[in-house]
C-alpha cells in the first residue's frame, strides 16, 4: 500500500490538529502569560541558538582487518520564537561533515571494509514545528524531538551526530498527579540520513505512542504505555529493515525511592503487528535498583529482552546506545533473547564527572554465554558553553561465531552558543 493512501484519515487529522492550533492561538485573546506582545515581537525575543559537536571515534573489531576511524563535525542551528498568544515556532538545521579520510563505513558512504560508525555525511532540517501551549496542555505539529521516559522504547538517538526525530502531531495534558502524552507520527527520520544508504534514512507509516504517567505520592511514579508501529516496506529493503520491525508494545513502569534505594521495575508484552511478516510474541523486563555509598553512587540492574518463535523483542525507536553495552552488539534483539546483568559505580573528581559499568549478557532461552563488557566514561564540562567527554567501551565475546571481539574509544568535545 502507497504511502499516500496510507497516510489517510490519519494523515488528515494531523493536519486538522495543527490547523486546530493554530486556530486557538489566534482566538486566544485572555491569554495572559509574559510572551510576546505581537508577531514581529515573536521574532525579536527568540531564542537562535549553535551547537558544534565535533567527535573522533575509534573501533577494533576482530571480524573486520582493518580498524574505523572516524573524526566527523556536527553543527546545528536552530531558531525558536517567543510565545505569542501560546503560540511559538521552531525550525533547526544540522550538518555533518567528515573531517579527513574516510576510513569508517558511515552506512552511506560505501566504505565496508571497515566497522560502522553511524554518522553518514549531510545536511538536513532536524526540527520544524508550530506549538500551540496553554497551562496544562500542548500540542505540537511537525518534525519534532519525542523522547519517552529512559528512552528504552522511544528517542531521539542523540548520541550519534545525525538525531532520530519524528514528523507528526503531539498533545501532553497534565494534573497533579497525571500526565497524558499521546503522538501520531507518519514519519520516523531516522539517524542514518539524509540520504538511504545500507539503511533506509526515513520511516514511513502510522505509528502511535501513549504514555501515561501517574504520581499519587511524592518521589513515586507509575507508568502505563502503548507503542503501535505500523511501518511501511520500502522498494530496495528487506523485510527485517522495514515493515518487520512493526510490533504492538503493553507494558507498566515504576520508577521511586525506597528508603536509600532508588528503584525502578518496567514489564512489557510485545506482539507483531502493522505489516510485519513476522508472528511472535516476546517479553520485556526490569530490575533496577542505585544508592549511594559515600561519595559513590552504585546501580545494579537485570534487564531481559525475551523472544518468541526465534524473533527477540524490538525497540527500534530507542536509544539503544544506552542500554546493553555501549560497544552496541545487541542492536537486534538475539533470536534467542538477552539478559543483561549489569552494574555501574560513578562519581566524580572535582568537576569532572566517571562512571563505569560491566556487563554480563547471556540468552534468555537455553542461556548461552554472549560475552561481557566494561564500559567507562569520563565527562569534564570546563565552562557553561564547552564540555569535553572520553568514553570508552571493549566488548569480550564468549561466543565468537555470533560476536566479534571489539573495542570503541571516543573523544567529543561539544561547544554550544
Amino acid at each position: 500500500m502507497g504511502r499516500q493512501k496510507r497516510f489517510g484519515a490519519w494523515g488528515s487529522a494531523a493536519v486538522l490538529g495543527a490547523t486546530a492550533l493554530v486556530s486557538a492561538a489566534v482566538q486566544a485573546e485572555e491569554n495572559t502569560d509574559a510572551g510576546a506582545a505581537s508577531i514581529g515581537e515573536m521574532l525579536t525575543r527568540g531564542d537562535l541558538e549553535m551547537d558544534l559537536r565535533y567527535r573522533f571515534e575509534y573501533v577494533d573489531q576482530d571480524n573486520f582487518d582493518d580498524n574505523a576511524e572516524a573524526s566527523t563535525l556536527r553543527t546545528r542551528v536552530g531558531f525558536t520564537t517567543a510565545a505569542w498568544k501560546g503560540l511559538s515556532l521552531m525550525a533547526e538545521v544540522d550538518n555533518v561533515t567528515a573531517i579527513g579520510d574516510d576510513d569508517y563505513n558511515s552506512t552511506e558512504n560505501g566504505e565496508t571494509g571497515f566497522p560502522v560508525v553511524a554518522d553518514p555525511e549531510g545536511t538536513d532540517i532536524n526540527q520544524v514545528w508550530v506549538k500551540y501551549a496553554m497551562d496544562d496542555a500542548s500540542g505540537v505539529y511537525g518534525r519534532q524531538r519525542i523522547v519517552h521516559g529512559n528512552q528504552r522504547f522511544v528517542g531521539g538517538v542523540a548520541w550519534r551526530q545525525n538525531e532520530q526525530t519524528y514528523d507528526g502531531v503531539r498533545f501532553q495534558w497534565s494534573t497533579d498527579v497525571l500526565t497524558v502524552d499521546y503522538s501520531y507520527v507518519y514519519n520516523v527520520h531516522r539517524i542514518f540520513g539524509p540520504d538511504d544508504g545500507a539503511q533506509p534514512a526515513d520511516w514511513h507509516g502510522q505509528n502511535h505512542f501513549l504514555r501515561l504517567n501517574y504520581s499519587p505520592w511524592q518521589g513515586h511514579s507509575l507508568v502505563a504505555f502503548g507503542y503501535v508501529l505500523d511501518i511501511d516496506p520500502q522498494s530496495g529493503y528487506s523485510d527485517n529493515l522495514t515493515r518487520n520491525n512493526g510490533s504492538d508494545t503493553w507494558g507498566l513502569e515504576y520508577a521511586g525511592k525506597l528508603g536509600p534505594v532508588a528503584a525502578r521495575a518496567a514489564y512489557a508484552y510485545q506482539g507483531d503487528g502493522g505489516d510485519s511478516q513476522l508472528d511472535y510474541s516476546a517479553n520485556y523486563y526490569l530490575l533496577e535498583g542505585g544508592m549511594g555509598l559515600g561519595p559513590l553512587t552504585a546501580l545494579l540492574g537485570y534487564e531481559v529482552l525475551g523472544a518468541g518463535d526465534g524473533v527477540g523483542f524490538k525497540t527500534p525507536l530507542a536509544t539503544m546506545h544506552m542500554f546493553q553495552g555501549w560497544a552496541d552488539m545487541f542492536l537486534t534483539t538475539p533470536g534467542d533473547g538477552i539478559e543483561d546483568l549489569y552494574l555501574t559505580v560513578s562519581g566524580a573528581v572535582g568537576p569532572v564527572k566517571l562512571a563505569g559499568t560491566w556487563h554480563e549478557f547471556e540468552a534468555e532461552d537455553g542461556g548461552a554465554d554472549f560475552g561481557s563488557e566494561l564500559d567507562l566514561i569520563a565527562t569534564w564540562p570546563i565552562n557553561p558553553r564547552l564540555s569535553l567527554q572520553l568514553k570508552y567501551a571493549n566488548f569480550s565475546s564468549d561466543d565468537t561465531s555470533r560476536y566479534a571481539d571489539t573495542e570503541k574509544a571516543w573523544m567529543t568535545v561539544q561547544f554550544k552558543i
